[in-house]
């Protein structure tokens, strides 16, 4: 390492001088620099620096009192940076690179755009739009929970004394970090840390009322929440009692819907806005897909070869983005519901965001592109309960992370030539090296067309690797929720296949082995692990049935393994010519037992025992079982497949979406379920109906096929995807 000496700094300089005061451009690139290696005082003398690049070292941090007038372009890459704060004087830096620092979060970002006030370019993209976001709305929304918690609780000591308002400060700014939340749970370091700063400054304000108010070129620049709203949602329900309380009527008429026979060409698109029953074409589950136009101005994504991670700053409440973002949401009232659970009431959801944020090249009049899977982040177990508010989505050629409470796609993943259908959360290891600890890291995998899984770490904005799980397309991915670096893809080839794909090191070196394979009868459409014993037993829902696997390793020495049992439903008593009832087209655990089931052309979900099924002995000769129902739930009548329902077994809820763009919500009791021996199938607690987003000048946006739900675990948001390139974001209404 070469100490950094006057003599050095003119070396390294330009222009060429013998002054440092005229050193415009600074190069110390490489150089294994340490933080206690650059010397304040003699940098303190770089009046004129306008451009330094630091790339290369070994800095964790910056000296706080290094004031550089002039600097407007900061290269500190590939260095272990790890408290972002430390560049606050560099209060007229424009430009700075941060890649390969490993430590640096989302929040470390976000922390940069408001400490830098002049911070245009990060990371060679053009941040302005979130940087004001974060510097004005967001802010201005931690200031009203900030506010609102010092009314409630606090008030000004009497009289006011230094030692009173020490500990009143202690107090009230460790109270509002506490309790303030607002934004994803990604961020949530960065909320903590403003809101402490804002709410030390509230309290300032209240005992020196000459303090410095908010100027007003900031609330110019305040994005309002009713600006720009071009676009409208009406939302409307049903209640339960609106629905006709007759049997349900008999399935209508299958065509030749079922997938027979899957290539690799793509799907025709179908200008007309309803699905037909046409042969797919695709593995994509191939349904025709609508066109609709709307002109808009798209946001523009550069690519690499392969993929590349965007972040898109999206008003909260103005489509400045509008490739990705859709709607403004203006709500009506909304009756009460009239069915009160004993134990626990049924929760009221109002629409939030419509997103379109999966379109082909961002073009806004996108209205085709199917999206498939959705899944929330899930949170570690030292979280301290409270539910993601972070959903991924996949569809086309891209994989959305997008914050639900603010409508913002966090980040955003594409591969050209790539169509996604699936994707799952997992935690794993990462090493750092040295004797550092190995830490949790949240990641996603990804995978569609190309037989390729995607692995991804969002919350340092890299797609670390790649590999093959089969020749054939993915239709559905599944990690190991006990072990996570347990992955099961299944493919359109009546493959599923289990992988260790092990941790990562602080290079996102990682390896892949294979540990399983099962042979399938049909395309796997869903793969569901018993929450109690994941590592035992694997369900998977097929375009034939439903069967089950016996998945435990170590006590079968052979990786390729048939099905343990097949599971067959009391529909398909009812199967002739016209009607087939085995694809299995819905599957999820609503509790370590129950599981929710759906069966294609069948108008009913279908509530049944795990354990009692699994309890029971197999046919010899057909190695089938019968599900012990439990109870069943009255849903759509529709032709369309591939509309897959959810669970969120925190609330006891179970949701399904159909083919007019409305959700159909059940609040399961046990009351419901022993009331079932009556043979009445249990209707919804709410049917949410379709938003009808607006634009103006333009048509309504007709209800589409809602293809799948997610919702967090305390049913704080629902997210709904549709076939027509729409994101659904609902809310829970917390005054309900």
């Amino acid at each position: 390492m070469e100490k950094i000496t006057e003599k050095v700094l003119l070396e390294k300089g330009s222009p060429k001088t013998g002054k440092l005061e005229q050193i415009k451009m600074l190069n110390l690139s490489k150089m294994g620099l340490q933080l206690q290696d650059l010397p304040v005082k003699l940098l303190s003398r770089l009046r004129s620096l306008e451009r330094w690049d630091l790339s290369g070292n070994r800095l964790q941090d910056f000296h706080k009192s290094l004031e550089l007038p002039a600097l407007r372009f900061l290269d500190l890459s590939d260095n272990q940076m790890e408290d972002v704060t430390t560049l606050e004087s560099l209060v007229s830096l424009e430009e700075l690179k941060m890649d390969d620092n490993l430590y640096i979060t989302v929040s470390d970002n976000y922390k940069l755009m408001v400490l830098l006030p002049n911070l245009r370019i990060y990371n060679g993209k053009d941040v302005s739009t979130t940087a004001n976001h974060l510097r004005y709305v967001y802010s201005d929304n931690l200031r009203t929970r900030i506010i609102a918690v010092w009314e409630k609780s606090f008030s000004l000591p009497d009289p006011i004394t230094a030692e009173k308002l020490i500990a009143l400060e202690t107090s009230f700014v460790s109270t509002a970090r506490q309790q303030v939340k607002f934004g994803p749970s990604s961020v949530s370091d960065f909320t903590k840390w403003k809101v402490e700063i804002m709410a030390k400054e509230y309290l300032r304000s209240l005992t020196d009322p000459d303090s410095k108010e908010e100027s007003a070129d900031a609330k110019e620049n305040e994005v309002s929440s009713e600006s720009n709203t071009s676009i409208r949602l009406t939302p409307r329900k049903k209640l339960r009692s609106d629905l006709p309380a007759s049997p349900l009527q008999e399935s209508p008429r299958k065509s030749s819907l079922r997938i027979k026979t899957l290539t690799e060409t793509a799907a025709t698109v179908s200008m007309s806005p309803r699905k037909t029953s046409q042969p797919p074409s695709t593995p994509s589950r191939g349904r025709p897909r609508a066109e609709r136009s709307c002109k808009e101005d798209g946001a523009q994504t550069k690519h690499r070869q392969e993929g590349e991670f965007t972040e898109l700053s999206l008003c909260w409440c103005s489509c400045e983005l509008s490739g990705h973002r859709v709607i403004n949401v203006v709500f009506s009232d909304r009756s009460r519901l009239p069915f009160r659970p004993r134990f626990q009431q049924p929760v009221q959801l109002k629409p939030l965001h419509v997103l379109q944020c999966h379109s082909k090249q961002d073009k806004p009049e996108d209205f085709s592109t199917q999206l498939w899977a959705c899944a929330f982040q899930p949170l570690p177990d030292s979280s301290g309960g409270g539910g993601s508010r972070l959903v991924a989505t996949c569809g086309g050629d891209s994989v959305c992370v997008i914050d639900c409470e603010t409508g913002m796609v966090m980040k955003k993943y594409k591969v050209s030539g790539e169509e996604f259908f699936s994707l799952s959360w997992s935690t794993v290891l990462m090493s750092r090296g040295g004797k550092a600890s190995a830490q949790h890291c949240s990641i996603l995998a990804a995978g569609g067309k190309r037989g390729l899984v995607k692995l991804i770490h969002p919350r340092n904005n890299v797609a670390y690797g790649e590999f093959r799980a089969s020749r054939k397309s993915l239709s559905v991915l599944r990690f190991n929720h006990q072990q996570g670096n347990f992955l099961f893809t299944g493919s359109y080839d009546n493959k599923i296949v289990l992988w260790d794909i092990g941790g990562v090191d602080s290079q996102y070196n990682f390896k892949v082995v294979q540990l399983l394979m099962l042979e399938v009868s049909a395309n796997p459409l869903h793969i569901c692990l018993p929450p109690t014993s994941p590592s035992t037993h694997l369900l998977t829902a097929c375009e034939d049935g439903l069967h089950c696997y016996n998945t435990q390793l170590g006590t079968n020495s052979n990786t390729k393994r048939s099905e343990e049992m097949e599971i067959i439903f009391p529909i398909y008593k009812k199967e002739d010519k016209d009607h087939d009832y085995h694809t299995i087209d819905g599957l999820s655990f609503l509790n370590d037992d129950i599981v929710a089931s759906k069966n294609y052309m069948h108008g009913s979900i279908y509530l049944w025992s795990w354990s009692r099924t699994k309890a029971q002995r197999p046919d010899k000769k057909t190695r089938t079982v019968c599900a012990v129902v439990l109870a069943e739930l009255q849903w759509a009548d529709t032709e369309i497949p591939y509309l897959a329902l959810n669970t969120c077994p925190g609330r006891a809820y179970v949701v399904c979406g159909d083919n007019k763009g409305r959700l159909w919500t059940y609040h399961i009791t046990n009351l419901q379920i022993n009331n079932f021996q009556t043979g009445k199938a249990i209707q919804p607690t709410e049917v949410l109906e379709w938003p009808t987003p607006m634009r103006d000048g333009l048509s309504q946006l007709e209800g589409p096929s809602i293809n799948n739900v997610a919702m967090d675990p305390e049913l704080h948001y629902l997210a709904a995807l549709s076939d027509k390139n729409m994101v659904i974001v609902w809310k829970r209404d917390e005054s309900s």
